[in-house]
């Protein structure tokens, strides 16, 4: 049996142990928080939207006839873009569009400069736009539809990226097989 003196003490005693292991976990170091996935660069995202494009063999493709100014101010936005001159190319891309605002190609080459300017909300809605006046099938479409891709993973919304990365997938026209 205990003494009384024993029992006393008891509470005391371990209230202090408790104190001092509470003390210990004050020092502990914390553990390191989970790596953030790392976003794809501006560079990345064009190339990926521009491969949809290119891997994109249906039988559809629409190359519609240009306004010779138009044709020019693409051609040097283009040059404009390859020397990582965006702010130009965009301007130019700007112009271009004025004098054919409903043209669904050069709409997506102004959301492809809108990402390389970090500009992804304009983007997105110039390639939900292209998308709208375009064809809806071909290698236009997967380029819009991988810009939303791309835009919706920059925000944070992988459920919105899935969802319009199967919206790629519908842009595709098989070919009659020929044999």
């Amino acid at each position: 049996m205990l003494s009384s003196r024993t029992r006393r003490l008891r509470l005391p005693c371990l209230l202090f142990v408790v104190a001092l292991l509470d003390a210990c976990s004050l020092f502990a170091p914390k553990p390191a928080p989970p790596p953030r996935p790392t976003m794809p660069t501006t560079t990345e995202m064009v190339a990926a939207i521009r491969a949809a494009g290119a891997r994109e063999q249906s039988v559809i493709s629409v190359n519609p006839l240009r306004d010779p100014g138009v044709t020019a101010l693409l051609d040097a936005a283009r040059q404009d873009e390859r020397v990582g001159q965006y702010a130009a190319a965009a301007a130019k891309l700007d112009q271009a569009l004025r004098l054919s605002p409903d043209s669904p190609d050069l709409l997506q080459d102004r959301a492809e400069v809108a990402v390389r300017l970090r500009d992804f909300a304009t983007a997105e809605k110039l390639a939900h736009q292209s998308w709208s006046l375009g064809p809806r099938l071909g290698p236009l479409c997967a380029r819009n539809w991988q810009t939303i891709v791309e835009m919706r993973l920059q925000a944070g919304d992988p459920a919105g990226a899935v969802t319009a990365g199967k919206w790629v997938q519908t842009c595709h026209k098989p070919g009659i097989p020929r044999y």
